[in-house]
Formats: C-alpha cells, sequence, structure tokens
C-alpha cells in the first residue's frame, strides 16, 4: 500500500492522531471525559509513544497515547484501525507492563495507580452494536461483585447505535466516521487537524519516519532473498555431495560457488553424517 502524503493523514491516522493529542493536553482531556462520561481535573502533558522496557529480555511496550490526571490515574489511548485479532491479550499484556512500571520495588501494592487502556477502533472489535465496551474483573459467581483492581479496558466503537449518548461523543464518533459536526466537538478536534496539516516540522518528521521505514522494508526484503538464496544453496551443494556422483569442480561449477565455500559445506555434511 502506498504510503499517504502528510497532508492526507487523519486524525484516525497514527501519526496524526498521536502528534494532535500530545500537543493539545486541552483536547486529549475532554475526549477522555467523553469516552468516560466523566470529569477529569486536571491531567499531565500526554506522552506520544510512550516506551516501556521493564527488563532488556522482556517484550517492552509503546502506548499511542500515555497520560496520568491528578488522582493517581493512568490513561493510555490507543488509536487501532485494522483488527489484527489480538486487543484482548495486547489489553493484558499492557496492563502488566503499566503496573510493573508504576511501582517501585519495595512499595505496598496499594500504591498501584488506576488505570483505563482505550482503544478508539475503527471497527466493531466484539460484534455487538455497541459504542462502549467496558471491562473491570468480576467475580463470576456473584453477580455485579467486581475485584476492585481498579483497571479497566474500554473499548470504543464509532460504528455502534449511539441512542443515549452525550452530544459530545456522537459527535466525536461521528468524526471518526468521516463526518464533521457543525458547531460541534467534531469541528473543534477537525480545525486542530487541519491545522496541523500545515505544520511543516511535523511534514518532515513524517517524511523522515517514511524514509526510515522504506530503507527498513528494502533492508528486510533484501535480507529475505540472501536467506533464501543461501537455503536454495546449501540444499544443491548437500544434495551433490550425498550423491557424490560429481566432482568438487563440477559441485563447484554447478552450485556457482568457491572452493572455499564448498570445503565449508563438505565440513557440514561431514559432521551431520557423523551424527
Amino acid at each position: 500500500m502506498k504510503p499517504k502524503k502528510y497532508e492526507e493523514l487523519k486524525f484516525t491516522d497514527d501519526f496524526m492522531f498521536s502528534k494532535v493529542l500530545q500537543n493539545n493536553p486541552g483536547l486529549c482531556k475532554e475526549i477522555l471525559e467523553l469516552i468516560l462520561d466523566k470529569k477529569i481535573n486536571r491531567i499531565s502533558a500526554p506522552e506520544k509513544q510512550k516506551t516501556i522496557d521493564i527488563t532488556a529480555v522482556a517484550k517492552g511496550v509503546r502506548f499511542d497515547i500515555y497520560v496520568e490526571d491528578d488522582r493517581n490515574t493512568v490513561y493510555d489511548v490507543e488509536m487501532q484501525t485494522a483488527n489484527e485479532g489480538n486487543l484482548s491479550k495486547r489489553s493484558r499484556y499492557y496492563q502488566g507492563m503499566i503496573d510493573l512500571n508504576s511501582i517501585e520495588r519495595g512499595i505496598s501494592y496499594k500504591e498501584l495507580k488506576n488505570s483505563f487502556i482505550i482503544f478508539i477502533c475503527m471497527f466493531d472489535p466484539f460484534q455487538r452494536g455497541i459504542v462502549r465496551y467496558t471491562f473491570e474483573s468480576m467475580c463470576q459467581e456473584i453477580p455485579g461483585l467486581a475485584m476492585g483492581s481498579d483497571a479497566k479496558t474500554i473499548f470504543i466503537n464509532p460504528f455502534g447505535k449511539t441512542a443515549g449518548l452525550s452530544e459530545g461523543l456522537k459527535s466525536f464518533l461521528a468524526y471518526l466516521r468521516g463526518e464533521v459536526i457543525k458547531n460541534s466537538f467534531a469541528e473543534l478536534l477537525d480545525d486542530v487537524v487541519q491545522h496541523a496539516r500545515r505544520h511543516d516540522e511535523w511534514r518532515l518528521e513524517y517524511m523522515t519516519l517514511l524514509m526510515r521505514d522504506q530503507k527498513n522494508i528494502e533492508k528486510g526484503i533484501e535480507q529475505g532473498i540472501e536467506q533464501g538464496e543461501t537455503k536454495k544453496e546449501r540444499y544443491v551443494v548437500m544434495s551433490l555431495l550425498k550423491k557424490g556422483l560429481l566432482s568438487d569442480d563440477d559441485i563447484i561449477e554447478v552450485a556457482g560457488i568457491t572452493a572455499e565455500k564448498l570445503e565449508e559445506y563438505r565440513r557440514e555434511f561431514e559432521n551431520r553424517s557423523a551424527e
């Protein structure tokens, strides 16, 4: 797929989503309030692409937008345009990494921060037709009994039924679907996005990232070709050595390798035969 030009980026594109919310804390706060249907007093400066690496060997995470409020609550907001079928497990891992990052060795578990992991999806993740899916740990035997871990995961589906939702949330959902409602929160958000499209520094950053990604892709393709050719070469030489019908010179000519390379393959062949 051909990458988008910077001027074509929408709010739902990862780069634009992160940039807009990182540089507009008030806007980020309002979106959180619309999604959670509650007022938030104050938030810290949103962190774009915040990375948490607990250990050198563990898989780290990179959050789209990571922010904290003044009541010991953490919010991770993720934009998800493609359904990769792993959101439930991803949210579980993200929660664990947030907790590990929040607490220091020797501090009581009571010090763990409250947390909300929010996935804004451009699809219905559970195919039930509602806008907001909220999950927390509940007791299976006693309906309504929550474990009280103060950790919630929310999935937003802009294509769900909007009856009973606030007008602000309705306009936000409409904007995610590509509609700008006049004199609404969506119009304000769209103005910010339009302004961001004219931001020269962000355009340069975006183009630099595209070039880096393209180089990585090309490097990966080259490595894949090289690995494929090496695998094919090894198979041919090993087969010829096993049959023992050709001379060394003939094998070198057929496989297109050097005499030194043939000796490497011969040692490998003899070691395998001796096992």
